[in-house]
């Protein structure tokens, strides 16, 4: 008798099957809300950055015009030791154009690529205008 009760008296514990898809069909839920709002930040965080490095371009193209009296193109200014840091460079490239005409003027483009295309391009003129607006 003795062996009997000890035998009932025996209790499994842990979780049943039931219980686990249960929990893994939450956690699959809380990660299919998630995740779209990480990616936006994550793109807001490397625009943030490509636009930190607009401005080190736009300071060093004063500088440049200071000393040259005009602007300088992509060529010059890589030329000169500046390139854009690694994390900035596998999400962006960058153009520079030139304007013509009487007084100097020139347009920086920042064109994102890979998991940053979906937020288009960042531009920025020689007189501080930046576009797109609702990107600044």
């Amino acid at each position: 008798m003795g062996k009997k009760q000890s035998i009932k008296q025996i209790k499994q514990s842990g979780f049943t099957l039931i219980e686990v898809m249960i929990v893994v069909a939450i956690i699959g839920i809380l990660t299919t809300l998630a995740y779209p709002s990480y990616q936006q930040y994550m793109i807001r965080t490397h625009r943030a950055a490509a636009q930190t490095q607009m401005m080190d371009i736009a300071n060093r193209q004063q500088q440049f015009l200071l000393m040259n009296r005009s602007y300088a193109d992509k060529a010059t200014l890589e030329a000169s030791g500046f390139s854009l840091p690694a994390d900035i460079s596998s999400k962006y490239s960058y153009t520079i154009v030139l304007g013509g005409g009487a007084s100097p003027s020139y347009t920086l483009t920042f064109i994102p690529s890979g998991s940053q295309v979906s937020d288009g391009n960042l531009v920025m003129t020689h007189e501080g205008e930046k576009t797109p607006a609702d990107k600044w």
